[in-house]
């Protein structure tokens, strides 16, 4: 039998095997794709050009792009060398902190909003000492921002430790036995290795930060974002009034997600 012929069984023996599970994923791929499909159909019925030139989506569109941003490089300079350490080493307390990193992942929006508000409230101490300076911790830019690195930070620290994990230790043991210092072999070493993850993490926690609204709506429903203009127009006029911003949220968050996957590697975190 040919090497065509064996190959050609092989598929046709594969084939029964995978029909269950390809059916069973078809179902959750068309329960996912319905939605997108109904709500861009409405886009017929909605102007959606004229919904994003008022001024009250051009304040919340304008918010969101200084937000995430911010949350987003946050996140990141605190949070990937976070995940280095946890990677990389063992010490007393390491569950704990690994639990305080997941944390803002299991606890709703909502409630992770409310733990937010208790600690830098406007009647916190953190919260009048900021106050006392001349600087909001709520109900402003700076609470948006808070809330949105509260529920995003942990994208980045978990798909970063993975990237690190991944990469073998005997390479930065030779960089430092070549000479190079801690901070030099990471950078020059663990970093560029682990680069596909972490701009994995980095895309995956802007998009969250993007459209955090739970979190957001407790500790700073004003200034709106475009969650919360959503969420406020959706009450004043229903579905077709939140197409608008629907579209342009959602524009943003497949243009960062095309930017990425054309310049950056997002799929070695699905890889792994």
């Amino acid at each position: 039998m040919s090497l065509s012929a064996e190959s050609a069984s092989g598929r046709s023996r594969r084939t029964p095997e995978l029909l269950v599970p390809a059916l069973l994923g078809g179902v959750i791929l068309a329960y996912f794709a319905l939605p997108f499909l109904t709500f861009l159909s409405r886009t017929g019925t909605a102007n959606v050009v004229s919904g994003l030139t008022t001024p009250n989506a051009q304040v919340a569109i304008r918010n969101s792009l200084i937000t995430a941003p911010l949350s987003t490089t946050i996140a990141t300079v605190f949070g990937v060398p976070l995940a280095y350490v946890l990677a990389r080493r063992s010490f007393v307390g390491k569950r704990l902190v690994e639990a305080l990193v997941i944390l803002p992942l299991v606890v709703p929006p909502v409630v992770g909003g409310a733990m937010v508000l208790t600690a830098v409230g406007r009647f916190t101490p953190i919260g009048s000492a900021a106050a006392a300076v001349g600087i909001s911790l709520t109900d402003s830019l700076v609470g948006v921002v808070l809330a949105q690195t509260f529920v995003a930070a942990p994208f980045v620290i978990i798909t970063a430790r993975a990237g690190f994990g991944a990469v073998d230790e005997r390479l930065e043991r030779a960089s430092r036995s070549l000479g190079y210092g801690p901070l030099a072999t990471f950078w020059n070493v663990s970093l560029p290795l682990a680069r596909g993850s972490i701009v994995a993490g980095i895309t995956l926690t802007f998009v969250r930060a993007i459209g955090e609204f739970g979190a957001t709506m407790m500790v700073a429903y004003n200034p709106r974002t475009m969650p919360t203009r959503i969420w406020v127009d959706f009450i004043a006029g229903g579905i077709d009034a939140i197409v608008p911003l629907g579209v342009a949220l959602l524009a943003i968050t497949l243009a960062v997600l095309a930017a990425v996957q054309r310049f950056g590697r997002v799929p070695t975190v699905i890889d792994r």
